[in-house]
C-alpha cells in the first residue's frame, strides 16, 4: 500500500500577533457592520476584533489594501473531495449514471489512502486558490480507517477550514468492520485533543435511523443525498418519529414538493443546493431548489458538489444560480400568466450571502465563519478590484458575483493565517504536488483498465464499472 507524501505541504505560518487590513472596500455580509467603501479589518492572532475606518494598530503588521474587495471567505457545503485528481475526466456527462460510472462504479474501488490524500488535498488547495476557506468534505469512499485518516491529514496539511464527513463507499469491497465505528475512532483521534481548530466532523448517511443513531451519539451532523422526487415519501414518517432534526444536511433537494419543503423547515433540517450539478447531470427535473427553499423561509448554501465535470470556483456556481432563476422566473411568468405569484430572484448580494453567511449556516459553524464581524475568526479574502478585467469596480457586489474569477483572488487569510498572497498558494511544493498526482492518476487508470483520452466527448463506462 502507497504511502502517501506529506512533504508536499510546509506547515503554514503561525497568525501575527496583530494584523491590520488597510483601505479595503470591506463587503461584511453582517447586518450590523453594514459595508466600507474605504475602512480597516483589525485581526489578532485567529480573530477579528475590529472594523471600521483609521483604525489604529501601530504595531500590527500592515495587509494593504487599496483597491482590494475584503469579504468573507466563501463557504462550499458539499464537495466529494476525493475525486480531485480526477478533474474533468467525463465533461459531457448527462447523468448521474454518467457521473456514477466515472467515479464509484469505476476508480473509487482502486483507491489507496495515497489516492484519498492527494484527491483531498488537490481539492482543498483549489478551494484556497478560489477563495473558499470552509469545505464540507463528503467523503463517501471511506474503505479503511487509513483511508480516512489520509482524507482528514489532507485537509489539515492544506490549512482549510473543513467539516470532514465519513462515509460508506458506494461500490466496491473495503472493510466494512470499520463501518460505523470509524466515525468515534476519527473524533478521538482528531478532534477530542483540540489541537485540530480548524477541523470538524460530520457522518455521510443516507435515510438510515441506525446509523443517524450513532452519529447523535456522538453528537456529529449527518449528511445525506437527498433527491426529493424519490425521496419526499419517506419524510413525513422520518418527522413523525423525530428522527428530522437541526442536525441533518440535506444535499441537492431536487423536485421535493412543498409538503416536504415543509416538514424540513419545521424540524429545522440545513440544506445545500446545486446550481451546475443538478443541470449539468439532469438529477431529477434538471433544476436546483434555491428559489423552493427560499419560497418556504429556508436560506440553503451553495455547492460545487464535483470536479468531474467542471470547475472548482464558487463564483461560476454564483453565477449559474443567478441566471437558472432568472430562467425559471420568465418561464413561469410566461406558462402562468401574470396573475401568478411571480418567481421571487435573489440579487447578487444575495447569491454573494448564499455563498457565506447561509455556507456557514448550513456547515454549523455560523459563529464562527461567514460574515466579518468582531470576536469570528479572520476567514477572508481580498480581492484585487485593479485587475484589468475587473477595473473600474461599479458595484462591487456585481464585481464579485458577476465578474471575478480565481485569478483575482489576491490573499486568503483562514484563522489568520496567510495561505494565499500576491495570487499564490503558499507552502506548496508544485513539483512534489504534481509528481503525486500523476502516480495516482496512473495507479487508478491501470487499475480500472482505463485508456485516457484528452479528447474524449464522452467517458466510456469501463469493464469494471458494470
Amino acid at each position: 500500500m502507497a504511502e502517501y507524501n506529506r512533504s508536499i505541504m510546509q506547515a503554514p505560518a503561525a497568525p501575527a500577533a496583530r494584523t491590520v487590513i488597510r483601505g479595503a472596500t470591506v463587503l461584511s455580509m453582517d447586518e450590523d457592520i453594514g459595508n466600507l467603501a474605504r475602512g480597516d479589518i483589525l485581526i489578532e492572532g485567529s480573530t477579528i476584533m475590529a472594523i471600521g475606518e483609521n483604525l489604529e494598530a501601530d504595531d500590527a503588521v500592515v495587509i494593504e489594501a487599496s483597491g482590494m474587495i475584503a469579504m468573507p471567505g466563501m463557504v462550499d457545503t458539499h464537495r466529494h473531495s476525493w475525486e480531485g485528481q480526477l478533474r474533468r475526466i467525463n465533461p459531457n456527462a448527462a447523468t448521474l449514471e454518467d457521473y456514477c460510472n466515472a467515479t464509484h462504479f469505476s476508480f473509487a474501488k482502486y483507491y489507496r489512502p495515497a489516492d484519498m490524500y492527494i484527491g483531498n488535498l488537490l481539492s482543498a488547495l483549489g478551494c484556497i486558490d478560489a477563495g473558499i476557506t470552509t469545505l464540507v468534505d463528503n467523503s463517501h469512499n471511506s474503505r479503511t480507517g487509513e483511508h480516512s485518516d489520509a482524507a482528514v491529514e489532507a485537509l489539515l496539511d492544506a490549512g482549510i477550514r473543513a467539516v470532514h464527513a465519513s462515509g460508506a463507499p458506494v461500490a466496491g469491497e473495503w472493510d466494512q468492520a470499520h463501518w460505523p465505528g470509524n466515525l468515534e475512532r476519527l473524533q478521538k483521534k482528531y478532534i477530542k485533543n483540540g489541537d485540530n481548530p480548524l477541523l470538524s466532523l460530520a457522518v455521510m448517511a443516507q435515510l438510515e435511523p441506525d446509523l443517524w443513531a450513532e452519529a447523535r451519539r456522538l453528537g456529529l451532523p449527518i449528511i445525506t443525498e437527498f433527491f426529493g422526487g424519490d425521496m419526499a415519501n419517506e419524510l413525513e414518517g422520518l418527522h413523525s418519529e423525530g428522527l428530522l432534526r437541526s442536525d441533518n444536511i440535506f444535499n441537492h433537494c431536487t423536485a421535493l414538493p412543498d409538503a416536504g419543503w415543509k416538514i424540513l423547515r419545521e424540524a429545522g433540517v440545513r440544506v445545500n443546493v446545486c446550481p451546475r450539478s443538478d443541470a449539468h447531470y439532469g438529477i431529477e427535473d434538471g433544476m436546483f431548489a434555491l428559489q423552493s427553499a427560499q419560497r418556504h423561509g429556508i436560506s440553503p448554501g451553495l455547492s460545487v458538489d464535483n470536479e468531474t465535470s467542471y470547475s472548482g470556483d464558487m463564483f461560476m456556481e454564483m453565477r449559474v444560480a443567478f441566471y437558472l432563476q432568472r430562467v425559471m422566473g420568465m418561464h413561469q411568468q410566461r406558462c402562468c400568466g401574470e396573475g401568478h405569484s411571480p418567481v421571487v430572484t435573489l440579487p447578487a448580494h444575495g447569491l454573494l450571502k448564499a455563498a457565506t453567511v447561509d455556507g456557514a449556516t448550513c456547515a454549523g459553524l455560523q459563529d464562527k465563519v461567514g460574515s466579518l464581524a468582531p470576536g469570528k475568526q479572520a476567514d477572508l479574502i481580498l480581492i484585487n478590484a485593479q485587475d484589468i478585467n475587473l477595473y473600474p469596480s461599479g458595484n462591487a457586489f456585481g464585481t464579485v458575483v458577476h465578474a471575478a474569477e480565481r485569478s483575482n483572488v489576491d490573499t486568503v487569510m483562514i484563522g489568520g493565517r496567510i495561505v494565499k498572497r500576491g495570487g499564490k498558494v503558499l507552502g506548496v511544493d508544485s513539483e512534489k504536488l504534481r509528481a503525486a498526482i500523476d502516480e495516482s492518476r496512473e495507479h487508478l487508470f491501470a487499475a480500472a483498465g482505463y485508456q485516457p483520452d484528452v479528447f474524449a466527448e464522452t467517458f466510456l463506462p469501463l469493464e469494471s464499472a458494470q
